[in-house]
């Protein structure tokens, strides 16, 4: 292979376990953790999916949540992440592997299919408890609260919509 094929298969790879990397820590990162997602402005912050977007300090800022709402809401997205804290050797691991894969001399294409495979189901298993737990947590708020946040979502997209017009 020449020496260029070969430089861009390297970039190939180095950008899908860049992708992977980057996927995987935000999900199995967990809310809230010191470098990780949620961490904003100097101190963690609730980050959560779903109808409440990403800074889940400000929204229950934003709905005046009682001190008892923010307890209980912490309290669901810390056990998320203590449960989701165990993928994050894994995925290191499956990115190691991918990357490992990517800079072999020879490409195993059904190595890498099998590696990108279990990267996806590990993504989807963090997407399916932070959906449970912002489930969880909708059920703390009051439906008034709840519009709010969702009138919040909706302005903020139509900003973004706007922006992208441009």
């Amino acid at each position: 292979m020449k020496a260029f094929q070969i430089q861009n298969l390297f970039r190939i790879g180095a950008v899908a376990t860049a992708l992977a990397l980057g996927g995987v820590a935000a999900h199995a990162g967990g809310p809230g953790g010191p470098g990780g997602p949620g961490h904003h402005r100097g101190g963690p912050t609730l980050m959560a999916p779903g109808p409440f977007g990403g800074h889940m300090g400000h929204m229950l800022e934003l709905v005046n949540a009682t001190d008892a709402q923010r307890s209980q809401i912490k309290a669901i997205f810390k056990q998320a992440g203590q449960d989701l804290a165990g993928q994050r050797d894994n995925g290191r691991k499956l990115n190691e592997q991918l990357a490992m894969l990517y800079t072999a001399t020879n490409i195993d294409a059904a190595a890498i299919e099998s590696v990108r495979a279990q990267i996806a189901a590990q993504h989807e298993t963090a997407s399916k408890r932070m959906s449970q737990a912002s489930i969880e947590a909708a059920r703390v708020l009051t439906p008034e609260q709840r519009a709010k946040i969702g009138e919040t979502m909706k302005k903020r997209e139509a900003r973004m919509a706007e922006r992208r017009s441009r």
